[in-house]
């Protein structure tokens, strides 16, 4: 009697030696079950050694592709994402009902064979002859195992996973080979674990313990032997055997395995007889895969991760090995986002805005010095229904964002500010900021400078009843246009372009801001994300953090993933830094975003409208978190929000302190709720001295009054509004929005020369 490792079957060496000794009969066997009726059987086995030869002896098996967990920053589940559904698990996790049953039917003599069963091979030759068809293969276990390395290996590609399935004589070659090399280095238990980890039971499911999870609601070591028996009969044909869609043949089909685990005496007679009595009981878990299950409204923020994780390139090299090892899956992702931020998030959302409003809203909170993403959530939700989007309203287009991102309004002026202070500007600067003015010019730039030819583009506050002239105190918490017009004027184009790299503020398209005048007033689409970060460095005292979302990765064997870390620069003086938050808390204090103020807590802001108030904002900070509200058009149609209804409520005219503010408010109040209450360092900011003969400004060349915007296609700024100075304002302005998401565009002439307005 031959001798057997102890893993059962023979040895490496005895199987070559038997496989050698019998390659003709082989060949012409496999010629036949291959190519049922080939005559005589004719191919020339001479040929098949041959190839058997030239086959590599190292079967390269990939790794399983596994489910990927992501989780909050305290370890809740936020979603589970997979390509294939599996989760891999050893053999002393399996039932042995489950052993015996996939052995007992799938390959009966696998203890006793080698890599190839000979006794098999000749039995299903010799039926397929007498039916005249193909009705038995003869695979073994070990063979079956290899062909599903095959198709594991050729993934999602389908040319591939049909060559892997090709019934064809090469490719059994290839198989009994390999399957050679698998019974010497594997042995049967390790074998039986790695095939019942990599087979496919249908719905979905992928290896034993998904299976048991998805039909069973159960881990695979709790399997009931009739239970086992059911999945082991769904291998042979999933579709056909699915317990949930035909429990006639389901049950068929296992009382099949339960029989044939009486006949090898795996079970006993009456054991089997008593299981076959019993009706399939199943408590199905459906599919929960992607982003789309996500819990607590995180859906985009799951997949801003997947976005980052597939553009990064601490993951891979390529977007192709990034994208590789995201579907490999078996990650657990551990993410910055801050369950109760995110329910503050939710819950603000949800009072204010609709779902089925006719605008929408996103939300997004980070952490000053630490650039982590906090919370983000919007109101259309994740997913492809009626009033749900896949569109991330709060990240730019390369993450999943909109086309173009949304105009930001007077939310802009603080980087000029910023810019002009850092660059030496006293913040008590006086600006005549008369009501209504034409862009000066020429106006410098980092390249050619700016011109205004024949005083065609201009720019008007959003009340008459604001005329200068104003300091930058009251020109801030009043958001006057005019001013911050006058300034970037003063200052100059480049000093304030570099303000905004230096802060991350990029356009959401992800093209480079213009060098025109009217971005003092937040003519460029950005995103909400952006804007709160950018803020978040005003709360850092100066220095910007780039925005991160994963704390940590393990792969499927625990071994710890690199993942991208926060990057941190001084972007300006502390002196700017704090001289920015002293202005900015005026805006809350007495200006126009009195109805985002904090009570208790030290909060600054800044509101921002766009004409024809397609566009509202808050962008506010405290000293230990910083958020970025947006309410707008949702959809490819701008929508004008005058006389319109939200949440609920009636608004004649929208204003980034009226709607924006307090969803703002709301959230963060409820994210910091019982947390360390900080103050920010503030300066002295001495009230401006009024001139003799009264504040009124001189008005600059021009007619006044309202001026429509022009539709041009030379990239030069039109006209801009400005924030309203009071809590009910009663004037109007005109601007266009910018980009807008699914795809839609304004003339080029509208969007080159955008303005804002602002409450």
């Amino acid at each position: 009697m031959p001798k057997k490792r102890s893993g059962g079957g023979l040895t490496g060496t005895q199987q070559a030696a038997k496989f050698l000794g019998v390659s003709v009969l082989a060949g012409v066997v496999l010629a036949g079950i291959a190519i049922p009726g080939a005559g005589a059987l004719g191919l020339a086995a001479k040929g098949t050694v041959e190839g058997f030869d030239e086959i590599p002896a190292n079967l390269k098996t990939p790794p399983l592709s596994q489910r990927t967990t992501i989780l909050d920053a305290e370890g809740g589940l936020i979603a589970t994402v997979y390509s294939r559904d599996r989760k891999v698990v050893p053999l002393t996790a399996i039932s042995p009902y489950m052993q015996k049953a996939i052995v007992a039917i799938e390959d009966s003599r696998f203890y006793e064979h080698g890599a190839i069963d000979l006794k098999g091979i000749l039995r299903a030759v010799n039926q397929n002859a007498q039916e005249g068809g193909a009705a038995q293969g003869a695979s073994t276990l070990t063979q079956q195992y290899v062909k599903n390395v095959f198709v594991e290996e050729a993934g999602d590609d389908p040319t591939k996973v049909a060559e892997a399935q090709q019934k064809s004589l090469g490719r059994k070659v290839r198989e009994l080979k390999y399957s050679i090399q698998v019974e010497e280095e594997l042995g049967k238990k390790k074998i039986l674990e790695n095939y019942l980890n990599i087979t496919f039971f249908g719905q979905q499911a992928y290896g034993i313990e998904s299976a048991a999870q998805r039909y069973f609601s159960k881990p695979a070591r709790d399997l009931t032997l009739e239970e086992s028996a059911l999945l082991a009969g769904l291998v042979q044909s999933p579709s056909r055997y699915d317990p949930v869609n035909d429990t006639e043949e389901a049950t068929k089909r296992r009382n099949t395995v339960l029989q044939r685990m009486a006949d090898v005496k795996d079970i006993s007679q009456a054991e089997a007889d008593a299981a076959m009595a019993k009706p399939i009981k199943l408590k199905v878990t459906r599919p929960k895969n992607g982003c789309i299950t996500a819990v607590s409204g995180a859906g985009f923020f799951c997949d801003y991760v997947r976005a980052v994780f597939l553009s990064d390139p601490v993951f891979g090299k390529t977007k192709e090995e990034r994208a590789k090892i995201w579907n490999q899956g078996g990650l657990t992702v551990r993410t910055t986002l801050d369950p109760q931020s995110q329910e503050a998030v939710n819950t603000s959302i949800k009072d204010h805005v609709n779902q089925d409003d006719k605008i929408a809203t996103a939300v997004t909170l980070v952490q000053p010095g630490t650039g982590r993403v906090l919370a983000m959530g919007q109101s259309k939700p994740y997913g492809f229904g009626t009033n749900e989007t896949q569109i991330n309203f709060s990240v730019n287009k390369k993450m999943g964002g909109s086309n173009f991102g949304f105009p930001t309004g007077s939310t802009f002026k603080p980087f000029v500010a910023a810019a002009a202070i850092e660059a030496g500007t006293a913040p008590t600067k006086v600006y005549p900021s008369p009501h209504d003015m034409p862009y000066p010019s020429p106006v410098s730039t980092c390249g050619s400078p700016w011109v205004n030819f024949n005083d065609q583009d201009r720019v008007e506050n959003e009340s008459e009843s604001e005329v200068g002239p104003y300091a930058l105190k009251d020109a801030m918490a009043k958001s006057v246009n005019t001013y911050f017009v006058q300034m970037i004027t003063d200052i100059g184009l480049c000093p304030v372009t570099d303000m905004a790299r230096k802060l991350g503020v990029v356009p959401a398209n992800g093209e480079k801001l213009k060098e025109v005048p009217s971005i003092a007033l937040g003519t460029e689409g950005m995103s909400p994300l952006t804007m709160a970060n950018a803020y978040a460095t005003f709360a850092n005292r100066g220095v910007y953090c780039s925005p991160v979302a994963i704390e940590s990765i393990t792969d499927a064997h625990g071994k710890a993933l690199r993942v991208p870390r926060s990057s941190c620069e001084r972007a300006m003086s502390q002196r700017t830094a704090d001289t920015i938050n002293s202005l900015l808390r005026g805006v809350i204090d007495s200006g126009t975003g009195k109805e985002a103020g904090l009570e208790g807590r030290d909060s600054a802001g800044k509101t921002g409208t766009t004409d024809s108030r397609y566009n509202a904002w808050f962008v506010g900070y405290t000293p230990n978190m910083a958020g970025a509200t947006w309410v707008g058009s949702g959809g490819n149609k701008q929508i004008s929000m005058e006389n319109i209804y939200i949440g609920g409520q009636y608004y004649e005219k929208v204003y980034g302190g009226g709607v924006p503010g307090p969803i703002w408010k709301d959230a963060v109040n409820g994210a910091l709720a019982g947390r360390e209450v900080q103050e920010f360092v503030t300066v002295h900011i001495p009230d401006a001295v009024e001139p003799p003969g009264g504040s009124k400004g001189k008005p600059g060349k021009g007619k006044g009054g309202k001026h429509k915007p022009r539709k041009r296609d030379d990239g030069k700024p039109g006209n801009d509004g400005g924030d309203d100075p009071d809590p009910d304002p009663a004037g109007t302005g005109t601007d266009n929005g910018g980009g807008l998401p699914g795809g839609f565009t304004l003339d080029p002439g509208l969007v080159a020369g955008q303005t804002g307005r602002d409450q």
